[in-house]
C-alpha cells in the first residue's frame, strides 16, 4: 500500500492503525526478513569456509592450502553477484520489484538448504568441492538481485522526509546475520563437540536456513508493488534492454556510486571471513571465543547501521556515509596492530569497531545508491554499482588477505585497506547529496541537477 507524504502514519481516535502505517510495516518486514535470510545464509558460508570447510572439503590441501582454497569459493559468489544484478534487475526494472524479489530469496534458500545436505570429501571425493562451488555460485546471483530490489521496496514506499530510515530496514536484515550467523555456529559448537561439530554439527545451521525461507515467502507474497514502479508503468515502463539504458544515460554515476559501499563491503567481508580464521589459525583462539565475538561485533554493526539510517535524514547521506569512510581510513592502519596484542579482549574490541565503521556506512546507503537513478532502470543500475564493489570488497579482499600478509606482513594489508576507504570517500563525495530528491524522476526532471551528470544524465 502506497504511503502518502501528506499523512503522518499515526494511529487513529478509535486507537486502530490506519492503512498506510499496517502497509507499511508489511512492506517493512518483508524487506528485512528478506534480506535477513539472504544475509544469514551469505554471511553463514563466509563462516563456514573459513572455520569448517578448510577440514571438510579440501582436507587434502593441508591447513594453509586448504584455507586459501576454502576462502577463494567465496570469490564465486562476488562473481556472480554482477550477473544477478543483471539478471535480477532486467526482470525488476520491466515486470516489477515484487515478482523479482521472491525469485532471489527462493533461490538463495534452496541454495544454502543444499549446501547442509552435500556429503564431505571423504565420502564423495572431489565432487564434493565442486557441488559447494556450483550451490555458491547460485547465492552469488540470488543475492545479486536481492539488495537492489529489497531497498527499492521499500524507498520507493517511503516518505521523502523519511527515506533513509526506511531504507534503514533493508540494511538491518544485512546486518543482522552477522551476529545471528556467528550466534548459531556458536550455539551448535557449544551443544556438540568439536568433531561432532565437523562431522555434522556445522550442517544444523544450514539446513534450518529453509525454515527462514518459509517465513519470507509467506511475508512477501502478502506485500504490494511500489507506487513509483506503478506510475513509471502507466507511463509506459522500461523501453529497451535497462542494462543499456542504464550505461548510456549515467555511465559516470553507476560507477562513481560503485565506490561508495566499498568501505562497509570490505570490512565486513573482512572481518567475517579472515579475520575469523586469522584469529583460530594465526593467533591461537578458540573458534567459540571467535563466534562469540563474531556475534558481538554483529550486534554492533546492526546498531549502527540503525544509527546511520536515522542521521542521513538529518544531516544527509554524504556526511554520514562519507564520515565512516575516512575513520576506515584509520582503522585500517590500527587493525592488525591490535589484533597483534593476541588477547581475546583486542580481538573483540577489534571485530567491533571494524563493524561499527562498517554499519555507520552501511545505513544510509541503502537509501543513498537507489536515488542516484531513474525509476526505469533504478533496480539495474543499482545492483550493478552496489555488485560491482561487492566482487571488491567482498571476493577479491578476503581471498588477497592471507595472500599479501604472508608475503608482505600486516601492515601492508592495513594501508590496502585503508587505501580502498580512501578511494570509497572520494567517489562519495563526488556525488550529489540526495536527501532531498524525488525518486519520481519524471516529476522532478525539472528540477534535478547532477553536478557530475553530463547532460545525457539526467
Amino acid at each position: 500500500m502506497p504511503i502518502s507524504e501528506d499523512r503522518s502514519p499515526v494511529q487513529s481516535e478509535a486507537g486502530t492503525m490506519p492503512e498506510e502505517q499496517r502497509g507499511f510495516r508489511r512492506i517493512a518486514i518483508a524487506s528485512l526478513v528478506g534480506t535477513l535470510i539472504e544475509g544469514y545464509d551469505f554471511v553463514l558460508y563466509s563462516l563456514a569456509a573459513a572455520l569448517v570447510f578448510p577440514k571438510v572439503f579440501f582436507p587434502s590441501l593441508g591447513p594453509a592450502a586448504g584455507t586459501i582454497a576454502s576462502l577463494a569459493t567465496l570469490g564465486v559468489a562476488f562473481v556472480g553477484r554482477p550477473v544477478g544484478a543483471i539478471l535480477f534487475g532486467h526482470f525488476g526494472d520491466r515486470l516489477g520489484r515484487k515478482r523479482t524479489l521472491i525469485a532471489t530469496v527462493t533461490g538463495m534458500g534452496l541454495g544454502t538448504t543444499l549446501m547442509g545436505l552435500i556429503p564431505s570429501a571423504d565420502t564423495i571425493g572431489v565432487a564434493a568441492p565442486i557441488l559447494i562451488v556450483v550451490l555458491r555460485a547460485v547465492q552469488g546471483v540470488a543475492i545479486g538481485g536481492e539488495w537492489a530490489g529489497a531497498v527499492l521496496f521499500v524507498t520507493e514506499h517511503a516518505p521523502k522526509r523519511r527515506r533513509g530510515l526506511y531504507a534503514m530496514f533493508p540494511q538491518l536484515g544485512h546486518s543482522m546475520p552477522n551476529a545471528l550467523s556467528a550466534g548459531t555456529f556458536l550455539l551448535v559448537g557449544l551443544l556438540v563437540s568439536p568433531e561432532t561439530f565437523l562431522a555434522w554439527g556445522w550442517r544444523v545451521p544450514f539446513i534450518a536456513s529453509i525454515l527462514l525461507l518459509a517465513f519470507s515467502l509467506y511475508i512477501r507474497l502478502k506485500v504490494e508493488e511500489t507506487p513509483v514502479f506503478e506510475k513509471q508503468r502507466k507511463r509506459g515502463g522500461a523501453s529497451g534492454v535497462p542494462l543499456f539504458q542504464a550505461f548510456r544515460k549515467q555511465p559516470r554515476t553507476i560507477l562513481i556510486t560503485a565506490g561508495v559501499p566499498l568501505t562497509a563491503l570490505t570490512f565486513v567481508y573482512v572481518g567475517n571471513a579472515f579475520v575469523a580464521n586469522y584469529g583460530v589459525e594465526s593467533l591461537g583462539l578458540s573458534r567459540n571465543a571467535v563466534l562469540a565475538m563474531g556475534a558481538l561485533s554483529g550486534l554492533a554493526f546492526a546498531g549502527f547501521t540503525v544509527l546511520s539510517a536515522v542521521l542521513s535524514d538529518r544531516l544527509g547521506r554524504r556526511p554520514v556515509i562519507g564520515g565512516s569512510q575516512i575513520l576506515g581510513v584509520v582503522w585500517g592502519l590500527v587493525l592488525f596492530p591490535l589484533l597483534g596484542t593476541g588477547s581475546v579482549a583486542a580481538y573483540g574490541l577489534a571485530m567491533c569497531l571494524t563493524m561499527a565503521i562498517a554499519g555507520l556506512g552501511y545505513g544510509a546507503i541503502g537509501a543513498f545508491v537507489p536515488e542516484q537513478f531513474h525509476t526505469s532502470y533504478r533496480y539495474t543500475a543499482a545492483g550493478i554499482a552496489y555488485q560491482i564493489t561487492g566482487v571488491i570488497g567482498g571476493g577479491v579482499a578476503p581471498l588477497l588477505a592471507p595472500v599479501i600478509i604472508s608475503a608482505q606482513g600486516t601492515a601492508v594489508f592495513g594501508i590496502v585497506l585503508a587505501a580502498l576507504s580512501a578511494v570509497a570517500a572520494v567517489c562519495t563525495f563526488c556525488l550529489r547529496e540526495t536527501m532531498r530528491d524525488d525518486l519520481d524522476w519524471e516529476r522532478a526532471a525539472e528540477t534535478r541537477h547532477n553536478p557530475i551528470a553530463s547532460q545525457g544524465e539526467r
